[in-house]
């Protein structure tokens, strides 16, 4: 039944439906594949009503015009109107647009809108301008058929791998094996009567081997509560001397006042008690209550050739027992060590000597310690330059140390002073009295006397010059030792020449006389 029928019924059977809606302003969701939906329903549901003929966008005068196109396709005349034939008439080939009539509301052109809007739909209900190209769909489907095979042969492949794993395990193999040589030295080698000759000289393991054991590791702690705290100072090394547990050692290695423990080559450690110190040779002797210490074998240095083989033992940055070796570089060596600048009989060697050795040992290849060791005389500027203390000059003092608990003979003066030794020293001296000195002028500046010393009770002033000991000119502190150590020794009276100089450089000249102190304190 055509659907316009509808409006042709009678009151009775419209009381329920709703006015005719056209199919072309209908909502979307009406039209789908499977054509048109009730159209009863769906005016009931929406309520719509056919616009009035004298509102409608068609309506013209006589009622018969044609409609005014209202789609914004972009061709517009100047005056913007749509384009006409010369007839006025809709152009060839668009449908008519639908108008209702003036008095019966019937629309007339509705078919022809409808069947220009189903010639552009497919069978299956779409717009046949929206249709894919058969070529584009081919390649669709040979691209997802791609995918597929890919897919297949990865997994087939998987699955292969997965079955024949096992057959290609074995027909790799195992790895080689990696062949390193290492055998073990001749029978016999290492025994102790391939480290020494016929005349008793050693190898350097054989002589290694054999003072190791009588050299030992120093810690010292500020105080017992530094000592709790396990926090030492400083490290250092020792010789053992006897069995008795005297072990020589370096002076600047120990504090005058501090807590020291002495760790043997086995791991034992006992607590140290200083004997004795003496800062100005830098030679000091500790003693341990231990048994079974074996001792070292002292030398004598004045046998030792230059070019003879030695070898340093010693515990280097707190790394116990290292054996470093060289040779006798030079022997007789006057070195002054960097403190008091007394001077020493040193033996001169190019095996490592560090911080940490300073104590140790400097032994031939007989096995006998020919001197001691010390951080104190190494060259900081230049590698391979080391010192040892001849032991024929420690030996002395180490008996002096243990007998005495200081070096007998030492006297004091009481003084502190500059001499004139270097530019650098005559500087300080005039900075310190403000003005130059008169040339050709010679002595020893005094800074600070004792009030505790003889000398202080004489007419000799802080500021002035001691010039002369009984009649030899002294300018440095060697003169000024070897002048008063040549003729006298503590207790004795000691002539001296004094100089004041003033502002102007006028030269004032006095004699005192003062009595030497012994020294036992072992400061230097």
């Amino acid at each position: 039944m055509d659907e316009r029928d509808n409006i042709y019924r009678e009151p009775s059977e419209n009381a329920s439906q709703q006015p005719y809606t056209p199919q072309h302003e209908r909502p979307a969701d009406n039209i789908g594949a499977g054509g048109m939906q009730n159209t009863e329903q769906n005016n009931a549901n929406t309520g719509y009503a056919p616009p009035p003929p004298q509102n409608t966008a068609y309506s013209q005068p006589n009622g018969y015009s044609q409609p005014q196109n209202n789609y914004n396709n972009g061709y517009q005349n100047g005056y913007g109107q749509q384009p006409r034939n010369f007839y006025d008439q809709q152009p060839y080939g668009q449908p008519r647009r639908p108008v209702y009539d003036k008095f019966m509301y019937e629309p007339i052109g509705f078919e022809e809108l409808e069947r220009g809007q189903n010639n552009n739909l497919s069978s299956d209900g779409t717009d046949a301008s929206q249709r894919r190209p058969k070529g584009q769909s081919g390649v669709l489907i040979m691209f997802v058929i791609l995918i597929i095979i890919a897919a297949l042969m990865a997994v087939c492949g998987i699955i292969y791998d997965i079955i024949n794993s096992k057959n290609v395990v074995d027909k790799i193999g195992s790895p080689k094996p990696v062949i390193l040589y290492k055998e073990s030295k001749p029978e016999g080698a290492a025994s102790e009567e391939k480290f020494k000759d016929e005349n008793g000289k050693y190898t350097p393991e054989g002589a290694a081997a054999l003072v190791k054991p009588s050299i030992v590791k120093i810690y010292t702690y500020k105080d017992y509560s530094n000592f709790t705290s396990k926090h030492p100072i400083g490290t250092g090394s020792g010789i053992v001397l006897n069995e008795d547990g005297y072990i020589a050692t370096n002076a600047h290695v120990l504090e005058a006042d501090g807590y020291h423990v002495v760790e043997t080559v086995d791991g034992e450690t006992y607590t140290a008690k200083v004997i004795g110190r003496d800062s100005k040779t830098d030679i000091a002797v500790v003693k341990v209550e231990a048994d079974g210490l074996k001792p070292a074998t002292l030398g004598n240095s004045d046998e030792a050739v230059v070019g003879e083989q030695v070898i340093a033992i010693g515990n280097p940055a707190n790394l116990a027992s290292t054996v470093t070796d060289g040779i006798v570089s030079a022997v007789n060596r006057k070195i002054s060590s960097d403190s008091g600048g007394f001077e020493m009989d040193c033996i001169q060697t190019n095996a490592d000597i560090s911080p940490g050795n300073s104590g140790g040992a400097l032994v031939n290849m007989y096995g006998q310690v020919i001197g001691i060791t010390s951080s104190k005389y190494v060259s900081a500027e230049f590698e391979g330059l080391g010192f040892a203390i001849t032991i024929n000059e420690a030996t002395p003092v180490i008996e002096e140390l243990i007998k005495n608990g200081y070096v007998g003979g030492r006297f004091k003066i009481g003084i502190q002073l500059y001499d004139m030794s270097s530019e650098g020293n005559i500087k300080k001296i005039q900075e310190e009295l403000g003005f130059d000195l008169p040339e050709d002028f010679k002595g020893v500046y005094i800074i600070k006397i004792e009030k505790d010393y003889d000398i202080a009770n004489t007419d000799l002033k802080e500021g002035d010059f001691i010039t002369a000991i009984d009649g030899t000119n002294v300018s440095t502190y060697y003169e000024l030792y070897d002048a008063i150590s040549s003729k006298y020794k503590a207790g004795d009276k000691v002539p001296a020449t004094c100089a004041h100089v003033d502002k102007n450089g006028e030269i004032t000249y006095y004699d005192i006389e003062f009595k030497l102190v012994e020294d036992t304190s072992g400061n230097y």
